[in-house]
């Protein structure tokens, strides 16, 4: 009868939609927002039933092509002063209208910098609004975001902060080993997000960082799998909270099943880093994370795009393996939840190529959503084709659903926009994450104590700066000279080494040698030769720097941390207290001997996991 009701509405009503049966609300006697009223006619709607009975509703009113789209997690990109994005044809960007009523997609992560959190609130709404007004099921919007809460930006794995508070990347969080504080961190994620409408986090990243030349070290909790299992559990309850619902944020746990053992420290987004290998025969320790993220309660899992080898499963790329996928996630581990792939697996083949076969493998791996992806019609293909069974799309559809439902989407998918501009960057949440910046600092070397410069007569002295802007000083009423020669200190921000790549995307990526060059290292010879200088080296991957720990007259970590943060602990305003979250290597050769997947086996390392020094800071 429902099946049959479905149909007749959209054969009959034509063009009423669900936020025309909205305003009918006081016409049939039921609440404001209208939920009886639907319910009355739609029971998907009805807050009173079980979200099983919802589901089943649901689902058996929407179409082949309705089912396809929520399979598709792609890009929303805001348009003009807030408006609905036209699209770019030239780079093959749909328009947000073609995606939302011609292909039916409703899972997005949300592009770019956000600076107007009013404005964002907005956008989200007013796209949550066309969605009732125009397509025949109104199945709401869930929007999700790379993090956004760091100091530093790689447009390839996160965005910057913007209108956000500032944190240390998770590697600073790791460093502090404060379980609490991640909680805390989260919870405050939490709100931000939800007050512009975010619902889902593509994070956290749990990859054990075990090779220490991989680029996507920065995102991660280091190398140790106890110290990563402990905070990610902090991390996933402060999101998502104690009790799954309205008030969560969902989370995408990556990279299944663990992407730090990457052969030779390549990534796989790229053709020569296919390769995810265990010679020290050690999978089960990168699981450890992944376990422990489902014991407390990980709603979705994100495989990584490499192939494992040297291990018992095929060496096929893991979202399209089925041992991995359905066999070990979740047979073995006892995963129930969504997986969603990780970026462009079927899009970079020619459509009459490989493209519906490649897709037919994903879903046959027991992957539910295509991630970054805009392509329903190959889904729909082949089910009509008979390639595959739209009862598999139902399986996937149903968890995806269900998510929605749980947090409340169908019930309430609008923000207040107003309290969006309170709560996004409130002072407190600023102050927290500026406060984290400072304490994740990791002091690795002081000679003769030179830290903190707080018993000096330091307005007297003149500084040489590299990394960061003379103004930083200047507001402290200290003098910058250009010269080495002419200072009494040197401050140096300073990258971990990296060799560059070409292009766009791929030069976002810090890969390669861990090691300084001939030439730089000549270069900052010179400058440690000629006054105390002191090092804030940004580490979003290991350095092999053993030289600088040597030369400089103290050297510090930093995981994501401002100049002001910086000079507040070298004036000692604030005071380090991070640990290490991996082992620094003493050079290239220790590096390439050691095994990708084997955690604390570079030889000699110059800086051990869990190496930190403190120094007091006076408390006026």
């Amino acid at each position: 009868m429902a099946a049959i009701h479905h149909r007749s509405l959209r054969a009959v009503l034509g063009l009423i939609t669900l936020s025309s049966l909205l305003a009918m609300g006081s016409t049939l006697g039921v609440s404001a927002d209208g939920s009886n009223a639907l319910a009355s006619v739609l029971p998907y709607r009805d807050a009173s039933l079980s979200v099983d009975e919802r589901i089943d509703d649901l689902l058996q009113r929407m179409t082949l092509e309705d089912k396809a789209g929520q399979m598709f997690h792609s890009q929303l990109n805001m348009g003009p002063n807030g408006t609905l994005d036209p699209g770019l044809p030239s780079t093959g960007r749909n328009s947000t209208e073609y995606m939302l009523g011609t292909q039916m997609l409703t899972h997005f992560n949300l592009v770019g910098e956000i600076l107007d959190a009013r404005q964002t609130a907005q956008f989200v709404n007013r796209v949550q609004q066309h969605i009732l007004d125009t397509t025949p099921l109104g199945i709401p919007l869930t929007l999700s975001t790379d993090p956004r809460h760091a100091f530093t930006e790689n447009i390839g794995t996160g965005f910057r902060a913007g209108r956000f508070s500032q944190w240390p990347e998770t590697l600073g969080l790791a460093a502090l080993r404060d379980a609490k504080l991640v909680r805390r961190f989260a919870e405050v994620a939490r709100a931000e997000y939800r007050a512009v409408g975010i619902r889902a986090a593509l994070h956290p990243q749990v990859d054990l960082t075990t090779e220490p030349r991989w680029a996507r070290i920065g995102g991660t909790f280091g190398e140790d799998a106890e110290l990563t299992a402990e905070m990610l559990s902090a991390y996933i309850l402060g999101l998502q909270g104690e009790t799954f619902g309205p008030d969560s944020i969902t989370t995408v746990t990556k990279h299944f099943p663990g992407g730090g053992p990457m052969e030779n420290g390549e990534d796989s987004h790229f053709a020569y880093g296919k390769n995810q290998t265990y010679p020290g025969k050690n999978l089960e320790y990168h699981l450890i994370p992944f376990k422990a993220a489902i014991a407390v309660g990980a709603r979705q899992m994100m495989p990584y795009y490499s192939r494992p080898i040297g291990t018992k499963y095929d060496p096929v790329g893991f979202g399209f393996n089925k041992g991995i996928v359905t066999g070990l996630l979740r047979e073995e581990l006892g995963f129930e939840g969504i997986v969603v792939t990780d970026w462009g697996l079927i899009t970079d083949a020619q459509i009459l190529g490989q493209d519906m076969p490649r897709a037919a493998m994903v879903l046959e791996a027991g992957c539910d959503q295509f991630g970054g992806e805009t392509r329903p019609e190959l889904l729909v293909q082949l089910v009509k084709e008979g390639t595959v069974a739209e009862a598999r799309l139902d399986v996937s559809v149903r968890r995806l659903l269900r998510e929605k439902f749980l947090l409340g989407l169908f019930d309430n998918p609008f923000v207040d926009a107003e309290a969006a501009d309170q709560i996004v960057g409130r002072q407190e949440y600023v102050d927290e994450g500026a406060a984290a910046q400072r304490r994740a600092y990791t002091l690795l070397t002081n000679q003769n104590d030179i830290l903190p410069l707080q018993n000096t007569d330091i307005a007297s002295k003149k500084f040489y700066i590299e990394g960061f802007n003379a103004t930083y000083l200047e507001r402290r009423n200290l003098t910058v000279v250009p010269t080495p020669q002419e200072a009494d200190y040197a401050l140096l921000r300073l990258s971990a080494p990296f060799e560059p790549r070409p292009g766009g995307f791929e030069s976002r990526y810090h890969a390669g040698s861990l090691a300084y060059s001939a030439t730089e290292q000549e270069r900052q010879a010179a400058i440690y030769a000629a006054c105390p200088t002191i090092v804030d080296m940004a580490m979003d991957r290991p350095a092999a720097v053993p030289e600088v720990a040597e030369r400089a007259a103290a050297l510090l970590a930093n995981f994501g941390s401002g100049p002001d943060a910086f000079l507040d602990i070298v004036l000692g305003l604030a005071a380090p207290e991070g640990k290490l979250p991996f082992d620094m290597p003493r050079s290239m050769e220790a590096v390439e001997a050691s095994k990708e997947d084997v955690p604390f086996d570079t030889v000699d390392p110059v800086f051990r996991f869990g190496h930190g020094l403190r120094y007091k800071v006076d408390e006026a």
